[in-house]
């Protein structure tokens, strides 16, 4: 391990000889989203402490930072729940500027209220209020990628992630500062380019926080699997069938909409749920996303489900259904999945994490619907759309971006721990900290 480079976990070392050892370093506290995917939450300190995105993870139950300590700001990578869907609680005790884009601020916001919205009908505890969403909106300070904003010493620039919309990787430096080094957080970043987005760009660091996601895989050719999952909707529509599409309501769902438009599919396309929401506030940010006339004429051409009653609509004839939610562990899909005809198709092309409805049905073929397993007998295929790096640009990025330190997090402990190995023989000090973990940085 690098000298300069030093990972405490706790009750390892008693508080004096870790601050005798830590003395004037920087820091990087990992509250989340480390050695696991969801909860992500890094604090990096120095004079001040930043906050880099402050998430859930919703598995069987919802997991939390494991601390909300003070901090100077916050920094949001990207709407997604995982990496947004705490930041309200922030604002019960503080009031800190927030910085990200103009996207990110108003989906964050949409995923916030509704997730309120569904604690409330569950009767969950909620740690926070529709107040608290206001008054982080409030103190938000909007960022267009390669601007700048100053916090004390630190200056803080975003960089497009090529992920979802308003996405973003995230440089913090001090460059006025002796000994000044180049933080940057990639959050979830996709280097390739997808329908609506172009791949991430490549921000040089001195240290390197990044997501290991897909560490030990390689995505399969992207027009290929289109091509195939194109093939088999089709298939479906001239047998009759529905084709049952779950999405995230952020980012996939915008994204399925422009390649159904670019194959001539939305005349017969339904979308649904949150889905609607977040499609019109992409929408409203254009220059986030390339294609704006392919994504503007999906919208025109798909029909809108404004209530639950008119999704009987849908199914009374061979249709597309897209709607959420992509693990199908919620949303207007458990409507669907089980009034499906005998010749429909249920498309999976995210992400399913361990646990969730959607991971079930691919390796069980059941779900839990109502407290019960419900068996579903609709046939069911994965394409894999993923809006993240795989293995091969996981590496090309962190050659490319030349860190003297790379962290890897936002990936099961295996993959997390596989691309540290596989960083550290390639030449890089690279590490996979746990939640907990505090690195320190001379």
């Amino acid at each position: 391990m690098d000298a300069n480079l030093y990972i405490s976990s706790p009750g390892i070392l008693n508080r004096e000889r870790a601050l005798l050892v830590l003395r004037n370093a920087m820091q990087l506290r990992l509250l989340g989203g480390a050695q696991e995917v969801g909860r992500s939450a890094i604090m990096l300190k120095d004079e001040r402490s930043i906050m880099l995105d402050f998430g859930v993870k919703i598995d069987h139950h919802t997991e939390y930072p494991i601390a909300l300590p003070k901090m100077d700001a916050l920094v949001i990578s990207h709407a997604h729940l995982d990496h947004s869907g705490f930041t309200a609680a922030i604002y019960n005790d503080m009031s800190i500027p927030a910085f990200g884009t103009m996207p990110t601020m108003d989906l964050s916001a949409l995923l916030l209220d509704d997730a309120l919205n569904i604690a409330k009908k569950q009767h969950s505890k909620t740690f926070f209020h529709k107040r608290q969403i206001r008054s982080m909106i409030s103190k938000y300070v909007s960022l267009d990628y390669h601007t700048q904003a100053r916090l004390g010493g630190f200056d803080i620039s975003l960089y497009d992630a090529g992920h979802i919309s308003g996405s973003s990787i995230t440089l913090v430096e001090k460059p006025h500062s002796k000994g000044n080094k180049r933080v940057v957080y990639t959050g979830d970043f996709k280097m390739r380019e997808q329908t609506l987005h172009k791949g991430a760009e490549v921000v040089k660091s001195d240290v390197l926080i990044m997501e290991s996601t897909y560490a030990t895989k390689d995505h399969p050719d992207r027009n290929k699997v289109i091509k195939e999952m194109i093939d088999k909707i089709k298939e479906t529509l001239d047998n009759g069938g529905n084709a049952l599409v779950p999405v995230f309501a952020v980012g996939r769902s915008q994204e399925i909409l422009a390649i159904l438009y670019e194959n001539g599919l939305t005349p017969s396309t339904y979308i649904d749920g949150m889905a609607r929401k977040a499609t019109s506030i992409v929408m409203n940010h254009p220059r986030f996303i390339k294609n704006r006339e392919v994504l503007e004429n999906a919208i025109s051409e798909t029909t809108w489900i404004e209530e639950r009653g008119a999704r009987k609509e849908a199914l009374n004839g061979p249709s597309i259904i897209v709607t959420t939610a992509g693990m199908l562990n919620g949303g207007p899909v458990l409507d669907y999945i089980t009034r499906l005809n005998n010749n429909s198709h249920i498309f999976l092309t995210g992400y399913q994490v361990e646990g969730t409805n959607g991971k079930m049905l691919i390796d069980h073929g059941y779900i839990m619907l109502d407290g019960e397993k419900t068996k579903i007998t609709t046939p069911v295929s994965f394409h894999d759309l993923s809006a993240h790096a795989d293995r091969a640009d996981l590496h090309r990025y962190a050659k490319e971006s030349s860190p003297n330190t790379v962290v890897c997090v936002h990936g099961s402990e295996d993959n997390a721990k596989a691309l540290a190995n596989d960083l550290s023989d390639e030449g890089f000090t690279a590490v996979a900290p746990k939640v907990g973990d505090t690195i320190n940085i001379d």
